[in-house]
């Protein structure tokens, strides 16, 4: 930059017809678009030099915003990536005002949590109860079960099978005669590939109940991604 300055100061003293004089240079390569004034005489060379550095500024201007631009192309890459990457789901039985009862059945059903917290990359569908995975890596899934024998002595059966693909990787439960109330809960990390589906039967003889308070829930989210 400071030569640039000082190559100004001298084109204004050739301008304003000082007493110093430039000799000609001749070039071998001479730079697009000086070639013109640099021929016409020997007092418009300091101009010539001027255009020359005012190139060379361009072409290096030129050459950084095209790696901003290339840099800048790759971090949006980047974070659409992570974007795609989200996947989180948390839903419950029901919202409903009153305690509502699903079950006993004579044959294993497949829960559909009907009220959605969250369900970030929509891989969770409430018209089926099925957690799609958009994309293979490790996840978290969360399920609790809560039931209410509705009086002291009857029988509880508070269970849920959290399944893969149709297989059972976990089951809590909760059997008794002594509690005319309780929950389980399990939580646990598993590998999951993209297009696995995940679900919640309720097995026979099992009864959730749940209200307002949100008893019965299903979770899962992405810990990081495997692809």
């Amino acid at each position: 930059m400071r030569a640039f300055v000082l190559l100004c100061l001298l084109h204004a003293v050739v301008a304003q017809g000082g007493p110093y004089k430039w000799r000609a240079v001749e070039q071998e390569n001479p730079e697009p678009g000086s070639e013109s004034i640099c021929i016409t005489d020997s007092q418009s060379c300091g101009c010539c030099v001027m255009q020359q550095q005012i190139q060379r500024m361009k072409t290096f201007f030129n050459m950084s915003i095209s790696e901003v631009e290339a840099e800048l192309e790759k971090t949006k890459n980047i974070l659409n990536n992570i974007r795609s990457a989200r996947s989180a789901f948390s839903v419950a039985l029901t919202n409903s005002k009153d305690l509502t009862c699903f079950g006993p059945f004579r044959d294993d059903v497949l829960i559909k949590y009907q009220h959605v917290f969250i369900n970030l990359g929509q891989g969770y569908d409430v018209t089926t109860g099925i957690f799609t995975v958009p994309r293979s890596g490790v996840y978290s899934l969360a399920l609790t079960v809560y039931s209410d024998a509705g009086a002291p002595g009857n029988t509880l059966a508070a269970c849920g099978s959290l399944q893969v693909n149709g297989r059972v990787v976990a089951g809590p439960s909760e059997r008794n005669m002594q509690d005319q109330e309780d929950s389980a809960t399990i939580v646990m990390a598993i590998h999951l590939h993209a297009g696995d589906k995940v679900s919640v039967n309720l097995p026979i003889g099992c009864f959730l109940c749940d209200d307002v308070s949100h008893y019965n829930t299903f979770t899962g989210f992405l810990l990081y991604s495997t692809d």
